[in-house]
């Protein structure tokens, strides 16, 4: 355990989760830390933006799923009213575009929820010293993705309602595009995910983070 030194103040921390009792017991483990002080508690995404402004906060930690506003949209506007506030993603997501829209806006490490408190509290360390926190299994999950052939936006569409159940003919008829032209895309998805079929590009494209139902 590293030691806050007489003079030294401690890491302002923030943290960003819609569950109480969550929030509670992080509190508390980094409040355990001799160089580490929670400022601040927001249940939503909007609330987080809003206590950030107001605090400044050295650290963010931050969910991806919360009402009001989601993570990411929330780091792009800490990033813009808080500029010198660290942010970590703290989640249960562990898709590959899930991390990669997170660092994209802004997030200077990806953590999962599961994460050992040795791994989170070296995380809040370096990320407070201007460095960031990429742990293998975030790194291997971002070269998998940069190996993968990325899906446009049309394709993207076509995939969310493939996961909708929707049929070609209805996928066309909601896109304003021809049911010949909804097949290529389809062939096209399939061959880019690397799926056998429909059911198996919208597992994959779940799994990754390609998109939510909520």
């Amino acid at each position: 355990m590293e030691q806050a030194d007489a003079g030294e103040q401690k890491i302002r921390i923030l943290i960003a989760d819609d569950h109480p009792f969550f929030l509670d017991g992080l509190k508390a483990n980094l409040e355990a830390e001799p160089d580490m002080k929670v400022v601040a508690r927001a249940a939503d995404g909007r609330q987080a933006v809003e206590l950030c402004r107001e605090h400044a906060p050295d650290v963010v930690l931050i969910d991806l799923r919360m009402p009001v506003m989601n993570g990411v949209e929330a780091i792009r506007e800490i990033v813009v009213c808080s500029p010198t506030s660290r942010i970590i993603v703290l989640t249960t997501y562990d898709g590959d575009e899930d991390i990669h829209r997170a660092l994209k806006a802004g997030a200077k490490s990806y953590l999962l929820k599961d994460v050992f408190r040795e791994e989170l509290l070296a995380a809040i360390r370096e990320v407070h010293g201007g460095r960031r926190h990429i742990s293998a299994q975030v790194a291997g999950r971002l070269a998998e993705r940069a190996l993968a052939d990325d899906l446009t936006e049309r394709e993207r569409e076509v995939l969310r309602l493939i996961a909708g159940g929707k049929s070609n003919r209805e996928i066309g008829v909601a896109l304003n595009i021809a049911e010949g032209t909804v097949k290529a895309h389809v062939n096209n998805i399939l061959n880019k995910l690397n799926a056998n079929d429909r059911t198996q590009a919208a597992m994959i494209a779940l799994r990754r983070g390609l998109f939510r139902f909520d």
